[in-house]
């Protein structure tokens, strides 16, 4: 049962509301209200549904919303053929909102949830339940389900805020006639994370140190609770310029962090490949917590699918490519690595950090975009399988798929630290240290390799040596650009520490709520940053002849640097063949439209707007909006 904690629903919790029985006979196979919530495993089954629900994994079927590679494309990290995908630049009419109470509602273009308080309800419903018989229980089972039942309420409005910045905060249930509640006004940011930090105090408190295996418990809440609280405490530093609040939130990241990284459970052990294309991640080191995939219980997603070299991709961009360390461990501009300064696949395959090989396919491959083709999210044995009598087997193929996600893992605690202790230090904290980053990065660098990156001539990056990391470390470092107002220049080791996560977290849950928290969002402008659009440096007629046809004659582009920083485009026109070197220009590119800072937050649908109004109540519509 615990294996397959992900494939639990609930049916307490879907059946609590439903007393009224046919013909008003007794609930006799599921609890009621009247009797629900004396016994551990009356909130054990309440609380089953909201796995799947916050531990997403590769989600399950088709299914898209926060999972990797599907749900994760909106960034500078992806291109595509075509017009880029734009920010919104409208109110919806509607679709804000859902009376769907079980399935995942998703923002993509925000990272976050939709305007909908249904998961809040529940999570209050069950705090209700624990008041009303705490006499009933023992004080662990007490402390612990309340633990947890405030953990996912906070997590739920930390996906509600960082979508939508002020929103109405509930802490209670409220009845039907209570309206100028249910109608309130949203409450503000601040006010909303203060509640939330005091959730994640009680849980960093209460919540068992062990519930059994893949059951939630204060390791597995620390981990995410350093995720939620390194985002508000950049928010507020760079957004707000609020150094109390920053120093408030980022200390609580530290603090789920040392629980973490002090109790000695997790080590980097595993390499890269075997984090995402395991079939099985139980007893793999680096993960807390994973989701757990298996067809003969009819769990099973679509993800290693688009990674199988069959499927389309948009395509990773050359502006992330760039950011992947060299072997020496300096950026590829300041590299004594031989070539270091050649961009193609094959040879950033053999000079880069690990990662990048475990990341993407060693050759151009035309299902993608850029042509730089992600395999991150399927094992070794996958790709193996494309062109090849009778298909895909099932495990590669279609929404069949069942190689675990870890939904937590070491490596993003040490990073989550490490920022929040280097961003501290920028407001007055203690500074991070070279044991630090022995015990952090250079943990995460040190990861073994497996056979076929060995193969390939891939090696380990070399250690970060903090005493190198100044001002010249990186020319291209950020520097602040003066055509944006208030743009700030990024210090050299919260720099290098954004460049760890940018390699470390391709196609996750990271990268544009990164860029919305340190306030760049500016990086996705492809005209500011052309980069964005374009893939590897690549000889089409050595690599891929078969682009030079008559179809791609005034398609085919390749864009070479002009000198002055930016880029002359050739097009193939049926002659020029030997002329098509240079970065690849995905097909028909067009940058994405403008955007302004309210593509920060979203707006809330004029039907919300209009509901309020036509019962004299009024909402606030976004800022900017």
């Amino acid at each position: 049962m615990k294996k397959y904690i992900f494939t639990l629903l609930s049916a307490a919790s879907l059946t609590l509301a439903g007393c009224d029985a046919i013909l008003d006979r007794p609930v006799m196979t599921a609890p009621t209200e009247e009797s629900f919530g004396v016994t551990d495993l009356d909130y054990r089954l309440y609380a089953n549904e909201g796995y799947p629900i916050y531990f997403v994994g590769y989600n399950s079927g088709w299914g898209v919303p926060y999972a990797p590679l599907r749900g994760y494309t909106f960034s500078d990290d992806n291109s595509s053929s075509g017009k880029q995908s734009s920010f919104e630049n409208t109110v919806p009419a509607e679709g804000r909102s859902s009376t769907s109470t079980t399935s995942v509602m998703w923002l993509d273009q925000y990272c976050g949830a939709t305007w909908n308080f249904a998961w809040v309800r529940k999570w209050n419903k069950m705090l209700e339940f624990l008041e009303k018989n705490q006499a009933s229980l023992d004080e662990d089972t007490y402390g612990h389900w309340t633990a947890v039942a405030r953990f996912f309420r906070s997590i739920e409005y930390c996906r509600l805020v960082e979508s939508f910045g002020d929103v109405p905060y509930y802490d209670r249930i409220v009845a039907d006639n209570e309206k100028d509640l249910l109608y309130q006004d949203r409450t503000p940011r601040n006010e909303v994370m203060g509640h939330i930090y005091d959730d994640f105090e009680y849980v960093l408190s209460n919540m068992r140190l062990d519930d059994g295996d893949q059951y939630l418990n204060r390791y597995i809440a620390a981990g995410f609770i350093s995720r939620y609280m390194l985002f508000e405490g950049t928010w507020q530093k760079y957004h707000n310029g609020d150094t109390e609040l920053a120093k408030k939130y980022l200390e609580q990241a530290m603090k789920a962090g040392d629980l973490v990284l002090g109790s000695g459970l997790w080590q980097i052990s595993s390499d890269f490949k075997s984090l995402f294309g395991s079939m099985d991640l139980k007893g793999n080191k680096e993960v807390l917590m994973y989701r757990h995939y298996d067809s003969g219980v009819s769990v099973t997603h679509c993800v290693a699918s688009y990674c199988n070299l069959a499927e389309s991709q948009g395509g990773a961009t050359l502006a992330l490519a760039k950011e992947f360390i060299c072997s020496d461990g300096k950026p590829y501009q300041t590299s004594a690595e031989a070539n270091a300064d050649q961009l193609d696949i094959a040879t950033m395959i053999q000079t880069r950090d690990p990662r990048f090989e475990a990341t993407f396919w060693d050759k151009p491959r035309v299902q993608a975009g850029t042509l730089l083709y992600s395999t991150k999210f399927i094992d070794r044995e996958g790709p193996t399988y494309y062109g090849a009598e009778g298909g895909y087997p099932a495990q590669y193929g279609s929404y069949t798929n069942t190689n675990d996600y870890p939904v937590m893992r070491l490596a993003e605690v040490m990073l989550n630290w490490l920022e929040a202790k280097a961003e501290l230090a920028t407001m007055g904290g203690e500074a991070v240290t070279q044991g630090d980053i022995d015990n952090t990065i250079n943990q995460i660098r040190n990861r073994p390799l497996d056979e076929t990156a060995i193969s390939k001539g891939v090696q380990q990056t070399e250690p970060m040596d903090l005493a190198d990391i100044t001002d010249s470390f990186d020319p291209n470092r950020d520097k602040g650009n003066p055509e944006i107002a208030g743009d700030y220049a990024v210090d050299p080791l919260i720099w290098e520490i954004r460049r760890e996560r940018r390699m470390e977290f391709v196609y996750e849950h990271s990268r544009l709520l990164d860029l919305k928290r340190w306030k760049k969002l500016h990086y996705m402008d492809n005209e500011k940053y052309p980069d964005t659009m374009l893939g590897l440096w690549i000889n089409v007629e050595q690599e891929l002849p078969e682009k030079l046809t008559e179809n791609t004659v005034g398609i085919l582009t390749v864009a070479v640097p002009d000198g002055a920083g930016g880029y002359t485009n050739i097009v193939y026109d049926g002659t020029n063949a030997a002329e098509m070197v240079g970065f690849y220009v995905p097909e028909s590119a067009q940058p994405r439209d403008p955007f302004t800072d309210r593509s920060y937050m979203a707006p809330i649908s004029q039907d919300i707007i209009n509901t309020y109004k036509d019962l004299g109540y009024t909402i606030s519509q976004t800022t900017g909006w």
